[in-house]
């Protein structure tokens, strides 16, 4: 494939991100407050939150056989059409089990959605511009969240809580992702690698070795599992607020719908920068060191909710919390691709069980967060958040030493090292 043609399709993968989420972000922010509205309890609403990763995780390894069978550009064209139909589903509904109903259809969605888009940001992103590349779109996506959650509560603050205005406007939204993917991204074949190629992104594995497939295989494995472990801890506890901000800032700060709109707005400024700024320091200086700061954001931000419960609390609260989000994508992008990029043949397969580990993590999370703060309020979930983070950066710290000492008698570069500095 063409250079120009590969920086296109980036691009429209990068749009997609921002559209896609723009309109995500309104729904986002509206869902649990509807919810809510219909008199779900706090645990329901956290159920109704993790539904759909539920639905993913259990169909993801499928799909991700599916995806390297009929492509990654059907699979993800579908899945973007499919997302859009949910979208517009939700303006008609009018009791709980309907949004859960609509829920779980958008998570069959984002088992075929996830483990394609992975796929061709590792392609598209190039050996040494992978975490780059993760960082434009997690950028992307953070910041088209903050403004469609910003949009959908000035939306609803002058349409006095115009739920279905709020849906339909979102399906609109996703409907231009699906026109962008279908005319601009391509994909790259396999078989189109050099050899070079081919013998560089195996030496760049973490934890394999040339030892023949046998090896190669036993070691992918033991990686996949130890970062599964990492990846739901981080996800976990990076995801626990999630969907229960907006009520948080309602009811726990006494915010206005429209100030907590302003509140998202505020943190999407800082969000423009970070992610590719962490991308770029993930692929040029420390994998390790980005990984570090999405568990410091999870402490930090926490802490401000509860000590500052008020509009500059918890708008700075989202800030640090959106920087760490935006720190940690690059990072994990890159080692999704660097576990993924030996077996071809098998790398949406491979991404998609390590996809498991973000699932798993937005899955627990929230609900973990709803029973606590249904038992013992707001506090008692920040402080449980703040003991999860600490936790992860001792696992990280042990997994990643461990690693590296196994590495260094395989004569392979350090897991945490700059991918611009291996061989």
């Amino acid at each position: 494939m063409k250079p120009r043609s590969g920086n296109l399709a980036l691009i429209a993968i990068v749009a997609e991100g921002f559209l896609s989420r723009l309109s995500f972000g309104m729904l986002s922010f509206a869902l649990p407050l509807y919810a809510y509205h219909l008199g779900m309890h706090l645990t329901e609403i956290g159920i109704l939150a993790s539904i759909n990763l539920v639905v993913a995780m259990a169909l993801k390894p499928a799909m991700g056989v599916l995806a390297d069978r009929v492509g990654l550009k059907p699979s993800f064209t579908a899945a973007t059409a499919l997302r859009s139909v949910v979208s517009l589903a939700l303006a008609f509904v009018s009791s709980p089990w309907q949004l859960l109903t609509v829920r779980s259809v958008y998570g069959i969605s984002q088992s075929l959605r996830d483990p394609a888009l992975n796929a061709l940001l590792a392609e598209h992103g190039g050996q040494k511009r992978i975490a780059a590349a993760f960082g434009w779109y997690s950028t992307a996506k953070s910041v088209g969240g903050s403004l469609g959650s910003a949009l959908a509560g000035i939306l609803l603050g002058l349409t006095a809580s115009n739920y279905s205005l709020v849906f339909v406007a979102a399906f609109v939204l996703s409907i231009l992702p699906v026109f962008i993917v279908g005319r601009y991204v391509q994909e790259r074949s396999a078989t189109s690698e050099s050899a070079d190629d081919r013998l560089e992104l195996v030496r760049a594995v973490p934890g394999t070795w040339d030892a023949g497939n046998s090896s190669r295989a036993s070691a992918s494995s033991l990686v996949i599992l130890s970062y599964i472990g990492l990846g739901t801890l981080i996800s976990g506890t990076a995801q626990m607020l999630r969907g229960l901000l907006p009520i948080l800032a309602t009811q726990y700060a006494g915010l206005s719908e429209t100030e907590t709109g302003v509140v998202y707005t505020a943190s999407t400024l800082v969000v423009m920068f970070s992610g590719p700024l962490f991308g770029w320091l993930s692929d040029n200086v420390s994998q390790k060191l980005v990984l570090m700061v999405r568990g410091i954001a999870n402490t930090l931000s926490s802490i401000l909710f509860v000590a500052l419960p008020n509009l500059a609390g918890i708008t700075l609260g989202k800030v640090v919390d959106d920087v760490g989000k935006a720190a940690f994508k690059p990072a994990w992008g890159a080692l999704m691709a660097d576990v993924s990029s030996f077996e071809k043949k098998r790398r949406t397969q491979i991404i998609s069980l390590m996809c498991l580990a973000e699932d798993a993590g937005e899955i627990g999370g929230p609900i973990l967060a709803g029973l606590l703060w249904s038992a013992w309020g707001v506090p008692v979930v920040l402080g449980v958040r703040i003991l999860l983070a600490v936790i992860t950066e001792v696992y990280a710290t042990v997994l990643i030493a461990s690693m590296n000492t196994r590495r260094r008698f395989e004569c392979l570069p350090p897991i945490g090292a700059s991918r611009a500095a291996r061989p």
